[in-house]
C-alpha cells in the first residue's frame, strides 16, 4: 500500500492521526502553518522561562501512553510521568487562608470532603457511584465510536443507553441532588470549564472530569506537556512520516465531491486523502469552498452553533521561588461562582473573577532559570462573538490587575507584582489568529446536548468522500484524552472506507 494522506495540522489530533495511519502503512504528510508541533498544546519560552502555552493537566494518562504502545514503544522513554498527590489546592478568594488540597487517594480525599461539610459524604460517594456508571456506558458505547448515518444512534439498543446516560440533565443541578454545600458544588463542577461550557448549562454527563481525577489521578509529564507534542512529532518522523512547518494550507481541493488534496502557497499538493486538524467551523467555512461538500454545515449554520468559552492566559517568569506555594495546580475561586459565570457566558466584562494558576517549575526545575519560578495563570472569559467588550490594552490591563491583585491576598504572593521579571500573555484574539479557533472559542463548539455525539460533527465527511475531520470541535469533544479519542476514530474512519476494515463499537 502506499496510498498518500495528507493531514492539515500538527495539533494534538493531526499529530495522533497522523502517527496511526503512518503506522497503518500510508504515507502521511502534515502541513502546519505555525513553526513548531503541538497546535495549542505549544510552548512559550522567554527570557529562560518556559511555559505550556495551553493544557496543562495530565488525566487519563493511558490514552497518551496508547499511542507510542501502538507503535511498540515504550511510552516512558518519550512521556515519562509522575503521578501528583495531592493533585491541587483550592483557594477562596474571600478567606485567602482557608485552602484545601484535593487527592486522589480515596482516604485523604474523604478527609478532606469531612472538613468541608462532613453531611455531605454520603452524597459525594453516592454521585461517585452514579456518574462511574454512566462513564463506563458511555466509554464502552458512545466516546469511542463514530456517528456516520442516524441509524446508528437512532436505533434500540444505543437509544436504551442514551437514556441511562440521562443527559438532559445539567452538571449543577445533578450535583444539587447529592450535595448541599455550595463550595463543595463549585469543587466539582467547575471543571466542565475545562471543556469550555458552565456547569449550569453543561450536561450533567461531563461530571465524569472530576470523577476521573478522584479515582485515577492527575499526572505531570517531565518538560511539561510540551513534551507529549514533541514526543509525537518525533515518533511520527521514526515511523517515516513528513511534517512541513509554516505551510498555511489555504483551501481543499474537492472534485466531484471528493477530496484530492490541498493548496498551499498557490500550489495543489495531491493525495488519496486528507485529513483536516483546522478548527472544524473554520476548516468548513474558510477551506471546504466547495459549496456542495459543505452539506448541511453552511456558513449560516457555523455562525448560529455555540461556543466554548476563551481564555485570557498570563505568563509570568519570576525573580524567586515560591515554597510557600506547594502545589503544581492552584484554583482560586471567587466566591459567588454563579455570578462569575454568568457572565463569562452572557458576554459581561469580568469584575470578579475565578482563575487558575499552574507552577510546572515546582515538578521540572529546568523550565525556569536556577532558583526561580513560572507563574501560568489562566482565566476563563467570553469568545469574541459573545463578549460586549473589545479586547484592547484596557481589557488586558484590568484583568492583570484583578489577577494579581486577588493573588496578593495569598500568603506567599504578597509581593507579586513587584517579583515579576518576563511577562507575555495570550487572549481570545490569539486564540482566533494563531490557532483558527472559531470566534477565539478556545475549546471549538460548546458541548450542549445539541451539538453533542451523533449532533456534533463527524469525523469522516458526511458530503465529500475522502475528507476526515478531527479535534475538539468534533466528536467526541474537547480535552486533550478526548481529542486523542478523535484521532483513533478518524484513523479508523479512513482504514475502514480505504480497506474494508469493520471495528466493533457495540462495547461488547
Amino acid at each position: 500500500m502506499d496510498k498518500k494522506v495528507i493531514v492539515i495540522g500538527a495539533g494534538v489530533a493531526g499529530l495522533a492521526t497522523a502517527i496511526r495511519l503512518q503506522h497503518a502503512g500510508y504515507r502521511v504528510e502534515i502541513y502546519e502553518k505555525e513553526s513548531l508541533p503541538g497546535g495549542k498544546m505549544n510552548r512559550i519560552e522567554t527570557g529562560g522561562y518556559k511555559f505550556d502555552l495551553g493544557p496543562t493537566i495530565v488525566m487519563m494518562p493511558e490514552l497518551y501512553r496508547e499511542i507510542f504502545e501502538l507503535c511498540g514503544r515504550n511510552p516512558d522513554d518519550y512521556i515519562p510521568m509522575e503521578r501528583l498527590d495531592p493533585m491541587y489546592r483550592v483557594y477562596y478568594s474571600d478567606t485567602p487562608d482557608e485552602t484545601f488540597d484535593i487527592s486522589s487517594d480515596l482516604v485523604q480525599l474523604a478527609k478532606t470532603i469531612e472538613k468541608i461539610s462532613e453531611e455531605d459524604m454520603e452524597g459525594f460517594f453516592l454521585y461517585l457511584n452514579e456518574i462511574y456508571k454512566r462513564f463506563m456506558l458511555a466509554k464502552k458505547s458512545i466516546i469511542q465510536r463514530p456517528f456516520r448515518k442516524s441509524r446508528d444512534f437512532y436505533n434500540l439498543p444505543m437509544l436504551k443507553k442514551a437514556l441511562q446516560l440521562k443527559t438532559l440533565d445539567t452538571a449543577d443541578h445533578f450535583m444539587s441532588k447529592y450535595l448541599k454545600n455550595e463550595r463543595l458544588k463549585q469543587l466539582i463542577s467547575f471543571q466542565t470549564l475545562y471543556i469550555g461550557i458552565s456547569p449550569f448549562k453543561s450536561p450533567s454527563f461531563y461530571t465524569m472530569i472530576p470523577m476521573l481525577q478522584f479515582l485515577y489521578g492527575v499526572w505531570f509529564i517531565k518538560g511539561g506537556m510540551y513534551t507529549m507534542a514533541q514526543s509525537m512529532e518525533k515518533l511520527f518522523k521514526e515511523l517515516g512520516g513528513t511534517i512541513l512547518y509554516n505551510k498555511n494550507v489555504q483551501e481543499i481541493s474537492i472534485q466531484n465531491k471528493k477530496a484530492t488534496g490541498i493548496i498551499v502557497d498557490g500550489e495543489k499538493v495531491s493525495a488519496d486523502y486528507v485529513v483536516c486538524n483546522a478548527d472544524f467551523p473554520y476548516a468548513i467555512k474558510k477551506l471546504v469552498k466547495d459549496h456542495a461538500a459543505k452539506g448541511k454545515y453552511t456558513d449560516k449554520k457555523i455562525d448560529n452553533m455555540k461556543y466554548s468559552c476563551s481564555c485570557f492566559l498570563l505568563y509570568l517568569g519570576m525573580d524567586r521561588k515560591y515554597d510557600e506555594i506547594e502545589h503544581v495546580h492552584n484554583f482560586i475561586f471567587n466566591k459567588d461562582l454563579k455570578k462569575n459565570l454568568h457572565d463569562i457566558f452572557a458576554g459581561n466584562k469580568l469584575t470578579e473573577a475565578s482563575f487558575y494558576v499552574y507552577i510546572a517549575s515546582k515538578m521540572d526545575a529546568s523550565l525556569t532559570p536556577d532558583g526561580k519560578d513560572g507563574l501560568y495563570i489562566l482565566m476563563p472569559v467570553s469568545n469574541l462573538v459573545t463578549a460586549k467588550y473589545t479586547w484592547n490594552e484596557d481589557t488586558i490591563r484590568d484583568y492583570r490587575s484583578y489577577i494579581l491583585n486577588t493573588l496578593r491576598k495569598i500568603s506567599g504572593f504578597e509581593n507579586i507584582d513587584q517579583e515579576i521579571v518576563t511577562e507575555t500573555y495570550i487572549t481570545p484574539l490569539d486564540f482566533e489568529s494563531k490557532f483558527n479557533a472559531y470566534h477565539g472559542a478556545t475549546f471549538g463548539l460548546m458541548p450542549v446536548l445539541s451539538q453533542s455525539n451523533h449532533m456534533r460533527p463527524q469525523s469522516k465527511a458526511k458530503d465529500c468522500e475522502h475528507l476526515y475531520f478531527t479535534g475538539s470541535s468534533t466528536h467526541p469533544g474537547a480535552g486533550v484524552p478526548i481529542v486523542l479519542l478523535s484521532a483513533k476514530i478518524t484513523a479508523q474512519e479512513l482504514i475502514h472506507d480505504d480497506q474494508g476494515i469493520i471495528y466493533d463499537y457495540s462495547g461488547k
